[in-house]
């Protein structure tokens, strides 16, 4: 039940439905003027009525706030702490209070009180913009709310024995109607906003040509995993040689299309314990954790006959392409992921240094040093 209460309906991703729920444990001080409100209210009417009606108002709503605070409390700090939360027990509370208030008002207005009945459900009705502000992630759960908190003030209209009351008959299916709808545009309009967040971010973290990590995403990556060089970090900083005779022969669509064909190939390599980020042009970062130096050599050597050891078939002909690699390993450089990056960068450079220097047909070179290693394997680009 509570699951259908809080499922904003339609196809919404789960990361977006994850934060519709945490909105619920949101906005404490509505929720502690709306518990203090009721509580007050119930009060002032048993100490009015004296009856055990009243009393028992007044009793359920000191149980539920008692129950509902500290499921509050504790399901606002799982979800903070990014566990599972109190949430079907919590949702549950919020439709015994909102009973509660319908009670409250059922009992007053049946009672011929009028001084108690105007007091209960002026309270109701005030209650009502809070339930929507609050809830508005759970479109579902603010109509059933308002149904349980005002429906019954219809219901005790009729056996009142006023005729004029009757008009409550009309009244209040209509608010509930357009309160209900109310919280559903809100919620997707809030969807809305949401989505196109979520395609911003990507759009800013993310390559438009390879859907890779751009240097941007790379960077928040670090910063939100909180990676730390000093946990075994190995950054291997790349690019493509011969890449620049595939845009000048064949175009730069051509192009394109091998530089897709490489982040597969590198994604691939990599799995989902490998980051890997295109930084422009035909140069790519794939960094990895936890590695090793002797990983960080063979996750290079894979690279390097990946990249080199396969045709590329574009507009209907192979080509080849080679990678200069340049490694860096945090086990022999202190510092950030961006200072291993510009390790990385030169140890990269060197490598290239030394293969111009060298003959093409030697098909690769080795480039030694503490602050990383590069192998060459060089491929002109050809049509076949």
């Amino acid at each position: 039940m509570t699951r259908w209460l809080v499922d904003p309906g339609g196809d919404i991703p789960d990361s977006t439905r994850r934060t519709l729920l945490r909105s619920l444990y949101s906005t404490l001080p509505i929720f502690a003027g709306g518990v203090l409100n009721t509580i007050a209210v119930s009060a002032v009417v048993a100490a009015r009525m004296q009856t055990p009606a009243a009393y028992l108002w007044v009793a359920m709503e000191v149980i539920l706030a008692a129950l509902r605070l500290p499921a509050l409390y504790f399901g606002r700090k799982a979800v903070m702490e990014g566990r599972r939360g109190p949430t079907d027990f919590y949702i549950t509370l919020a439709v015994m209070w909102a009973a509660s208030v319908g009670y409250g008002t059922f009992m007053c207005v049946i009672s011929g009180d009028w001084v108690a009945a105007a007091l209960a459900c002026l309270s109701a009705a005030a209650m009502v913009g809070g339930i929507c502000f609050r809830n508005f992630g759970a479109p579902r759960l603010v109509a059933v709310m308002i149904a349980l908190s005002l429906g019954p003030c219809a219901v005790a209209a009729v056996l009142s024995g006023q005729p004029i009351l009757l008009l409550v008959m009309f009244q209040i299916p209509f608010y509930l109607v357009s309160m209900s709808s109310a919280a559903f545009q809100l919620n997707r309009l809030l969807v809305r906003t949401m989505r196109a967040e979520m395609i911003n971010d990507h759009h800013a973290r993310h390559d438009p040509l390879t859907g890779l990590l751009n240097r941007n995403g790379l960077s928040r990556w670090a910063e939100e995993s909180a990676a730390r060089p000093e946990a075994g970090l190995a950054v291997l900083y790349l690019d493509l040689d011969w890449f620049k005779t595939i845009n000048d022969t064949l175009g730069h669509k051509a192009g394109d299309a091998v530089l897709v064909a490489v982040g597969k190939r590198l994604q691939e390599i990599g799995g989902n314990n490998v980051r890997v980020a295109r930084i422009g042009g035909d140069e790519f970062v794939l960094v990895a954790e936890d590695i090793g130096r002797d990983g960080a050599e063979q996750l290079k050597e894979r690279i390097s006959q990946a990249i080199a050891g396969h045709a590329y078939l574009v507009a209907g002909q192979n080509v080849h392409v080679g990678a200069s690699i340049g490694v860096a390993l945090s086990d022999d450089h202190d510092g950030t992921l961006s200072e291993l990056l510009e390790v990385a960068d030169m140890a990269l450079h060197r490598a290239k240094m030394r293969n111009r220097a060298a003959s093409p047909t030697l098909g690769r070179g080795d480039e030694g040093g503490a602050s990383g290693r590069a192998r060459l394997k060089v491929a002109h680009a050809r049509p076949n």
